[in-house]
Order: structure tokens, then C-alpha cells, then sequence
């Protein structure tokens, strides 16, 4: 019987990317993460056990917490994390083996650059204020992790292209972080236009294959008109999120999706 402080994970994946999601927080063993190396988007992983020393960082903020089977550490954590003052604090039902059987998007730790000492990714983007340069920060602490850092360079670092070993690491930066990008976006569209996906892990491949019958005709309906608003009629991408986003809140209220 599920807790009255708990979420179903049908409910939860309608609330992953929104801004007023809770912070989702993976407090599976080592042993069972390691088994399953894969994390919800924008979950924060953290240690069970040391609960009390980072507590404080939910102060005042909901948060969602999630463990194996939705019936060993998570009650307790969810729990503390309201003892120490978070507006609320719920459980995953079922815990991370009903988000997988549900076929609830995950992130494969291996996608994902080496954590510093605080849990957080580091990025590296140029200072110039353009429209990627702004999206993709946006994009990866939505669905990928909330704490992420990012160090803007100065304009005038243009000026060490002349240098080829300096101009080659930046070349290699680039590639690698448009690599991520790229990685990322498939994702995201596969698990968009497909309600389910099938993990699939051999010959040194890991990735996610969608199930055909799954598909969303109306998600796929609205990518087609987004790519054809920017590629075709050179629409802004600003103004495509938004009629994106008002279209989908117009179907939901519909009932359609």
C-alpha cells in the first residue's frame, strides 16, 4: 500500500522538465546504482546515510526521493528532509524499478562528464551572448543535472586560434560538447515522440530503442511543425517554444494527451 507522502511515477513524468518540479533525489545503494547506472533527469544523487549534512540544500524546496523499490531508505530520507524544513517530501511509489518498468526516461551515467567534488558537470561555453549559448545551459540544468556549472570564456580567446595545438584542444572541446548536445537531443526526441523504450545494452552500445506502437502521433505532430517553423518559415526558436508550449497545454486541456 502505497505512503501518503508518496507519487505515482505516472504523475512524476508529467512533472520532469516543468519549472515548478520538486527536486528529485536518487538515494539508491552503490550496489543497486552500480547495477543500473542510469538516473532520472535532473536527479541529484546522494547518500542515504548522510542525510543530515545535506538536508539543508532542500531547505524550503519540495523534493521527490527515490530509491530501489520505493520501500527501504526512501521513507526515511523523505522523512528527515521534512524534519529539516523542506516544504514537502514525497517518495517515488515502487522507487526506481517501477520508473523502469513504466519506461520513464533515464540518463546513463556514461553520458554524462566526470562530477567535481560537489556532484556537479562543468561546462565551458564562450561569454558572447547568443541564442544556443543560452538555450543549452537552460537545456542541460532542466533534464540534466540542476547544479551544473558553467564557465563562460572571454571573446578574446579568439585570438589563440592562430596557435594549432590550442586551436586543436578547443576543436576537440567543441566536438565533445557538441557530441553531448547531439546525444541529448535524439534522446529527448526519442522519449518525446515514444511513450516506451527498450534498453539496449550489448557490443559496446548502450542506448534506448523505442517501441513503434508506443508512438505519440500528437508529439510527433508538434516536433514536424517546430522543425518546419524554424527550418522552413525561419521562425525564431523562442517564439517556437512558445507557441510548442501553448499548443501543448491547448491538448492537454483538450484531453488529447
Amino acid at each position: 500500500m502505497s505512503s501518503i507522502n508518496s507519487i505515482s511515477p505516472d504523475k512524476l513524468a508529467r512533472l520532469i522538465g516543468v519549472p515548478h518540479c520538486p527536486a528529485v533525489i536518487d538515494v539508491r545503494t552503490d550496489r543497486d546504482y552500480e547495477a543500473d547506472p542510469r538516473f532520472l533527469p535532473g536527479a541529484l544523487r546522494r547518500d542515504p546515510e548522510s542525510v543530515s549534512e545535506w538536508a539543508s540544500e532542500f531547505v524550503g524546496r519540495p523534493s521527490i526521493v527515490i530509491d530501489q523499490s520505493g520501500e527501504q531508505v526512501s521513507e526515511g530520507v523523505a522523512a528527515w528532509l521534512r524534519h529539516a524544513g523542506a516544504s514537502a517530501s514525497d517518495v517515488l511509489a515502487g522507487g526506481h524499478l517501477a520508473w523502469v518498468k513504466l519506461g520513464g526516461p533515464l540518463i546513463p551515467a556514461s553520458k554524462v562528464s566526470q562530477r567535481d567534488a560537489f556532484g556537479r558537470t562543468i561546462w565551458v561555453t564562450r561569454s558572447r551572448p547568443k541564442l544556443d549559448r543560452i538555450a543549452c545551459p537552460w537545456l542541460i540544468r532542466r533534464f540534466l543535472d540542476p547544479g551544473a556549472v558553467f564557465l563562460l570564456v572571454a571573446p578574446y580567446i579568439e585570438k589563440i586560434r592562430a596557435n594549432k595545438a590550442l586551436s586543436g584542444a578547443l576543436a576537440a572541446i567543441t566536438a565533445a560538447v557538441v557530441g553531448v548536445i547531439l546525444n541529448l537531443a535524439i534522446w529527448f526526441g526519442i522519449h518525446t515522440i515514444f511513450r516506451k523504450t527498450v534498453a539496449v545494452d550489448g557490443y559496446g552500445l548502450s542506448f534506448d530503442s523505442p517501441v513503434l506502437a508506443s508512438m505519440d502521433f500528437w508529439s510527433l505532430a508538434l516536433s514536424v511543425a517546430a522543425a518546419i517553423a524554424i527550418f522552413r518559415l525561419r521562425v525564431g526558436m523562442l517564439q517556437t517554444l512558445a507557441g510548442s508550449c501553448l499548443a501543448g497545454i491547448g491538448l492537454f486541456l483538450a484531453g488529447a494527451i
